[in-house]
Parts: C-alpha cells; structure tokens; sequence
C-alpha cells in the first residue's frame, strides 16, 4: 500500500514543480513576467473588482495550462523517447490548450485594460506636442541604433555582453513615433501591437534571447519618449 504524504509535503512538491517549469521553460518566464506587469497594471488604473478577477483568472489558466503542458511533454519524452505519431499528437494538444488560454488572456486584456489607455492616452493628447518632421524622425532613429550600439559595448566586461535587440529597439521607436502622431488609441495600440509581434518573431525564431529583445524594446521606448518630451520643451 502506498505511503500516505503529508499536506505540507505536498505542497512543497507542487512548489517544486513550478520552480522546475520556471527554470527550464522559456515560455512560462513569458508567462509570470507578462503577469507581473499586467498585476502592476492592474493596480495603476485601479480597476474594478470583476476586471481583476477577470485578470486573475486569464493569470491562472495561462500558468496551469504551461505547467500542464510542461507535465505532458515530459510524460511523453519518458514514454517514448523515439520520435512517434502519438507522442507528437500529445505533444501537440497539450502545446493547443496553451494557445487557447493566450488567446483568452490576450481577449481579456484588450477588454480591460482598453478604457483606461483610452482615458490616460486621450489625457496625453490634449496637451499640445510637437510635430516630428521627417528628418527628425531619422535622427531620433540613429539615436535609438547609437544607444544600442554603447549599451552593447560600454556594459561588456568579464566576458558577459549586455546585447540589446536593435530590431526590437527600432520596431518600439517606430511605434511611439505612431503614438505621437496618433490621435485615435486605437492606432497607438495596433502600433505597438505590431513591434510586439516583431519582437515575438525574433523570440520564436531564437534570434536573441528575451531579456534582449525587452532591454531593446525599453531602449526604443525610453529614447523615443525622451526625444518627445525634449522637442516638446
């Protein structure tokens, strides 16, 4: 007969479990960063007590399904090590009920989180900005590829680079240059709707790693915005 484990055993099994997936699966640091930012997102635009259960529950299923998934792949590898039919179909279903919870979790932001971007973005544009010209918008550019350039070299040191996306860097400059412009939220979020899906490319296609692609996406933003606000001055 099977021994009997304690409660808190237990938990600290289920601990270990999520240690592990955090560790080793790329896509569930995915997972728990996109949760804290979306949380801390929550808490600035104070959002309702059903938006936040709504968030809550887009957080949980997106995290359950990456660790049941990651549960299914390794069930899988120790079943049938050998490339089988089957196994990828396992494989396959598991990595589906991920994409459906994304999916959900993605729906579920726009949701919520629309009106308030709405509200603080249209808050932002009734203050009269700047008007970029077109060569200005081309100096703003080589600032943002400069600033790649001396992050990656100045910081490099013991053999560790500090290695920024330049693509992802330009593709966030390119969008809050749009969200400048723009006088429809709308726009600005397809904007930057867009450098997302470019920095998810170079993600998936294992170009760069995502602290590089985030740390080039922050520098975009952060010169663009600065850019602006210096113009506007």
């Amino acid at each position: 007969m099977r021994p009997q484990v304690k409660w808190h055993r237990s938990f600290r099994f289920a601990y270990e479990g999520v240690k592990y997936a955090l560790a080793t699966q790329r896509n569930m640091k995915f997972h728990f960063f996109a949760a804290f930012v979306v949380l801390v997102m929550a808490l600035f635009f104070r959002l309702h007590k059903l938006e936040i259960l709504f968030i809550l529950l887009a957080v949980t299923m997106m995290i359950v399904t990456e660790l049941i998934n990651t549960a299914v792949e390794k069930a899988v590898d120790l079943a049938m090590p050998d490339r089988h039919p089957l196994a990828k179909i396992a494989k396959d279903v598991a990595a589906a009920s991920v994409l459906v919870s994304a999916a959900f979790a993605a729906i579920v932001g726009m949701i919520v989180f629309y009106e308030p971007v709405d509200r603080l973005f249209r808050n932002v544009k009734g203050q009269e900005g700047p008007v970029f010209s077109a060569g200005m918008i081309w100096i703003l550019l080589c600032l943002v590829a400069l600033t790649v350039i001396v992050v990656e070299t100045r910081f490099s040191s013991g053999g560790k680079r500090v290695q920024p996306s330049l693509l992802s860097a330009l593709a966030f400059a390119v969008a809050t240059f749009i969200a400048c412009y723009a006088t429809i939220t709308f726009i600005a979020l397809l904007a930057y709707l867009l450098a997302f899906l470019v920095m998810m490319v170079l993600y998936d296609k294992r170009k760069r790693g995502f602290p590089a692609l985030l740390l080039g996406a922050v520098i975009g933003s952060f010169v663009s915005v600065l850019a602006y606000y210096l113009v506007h001055i």
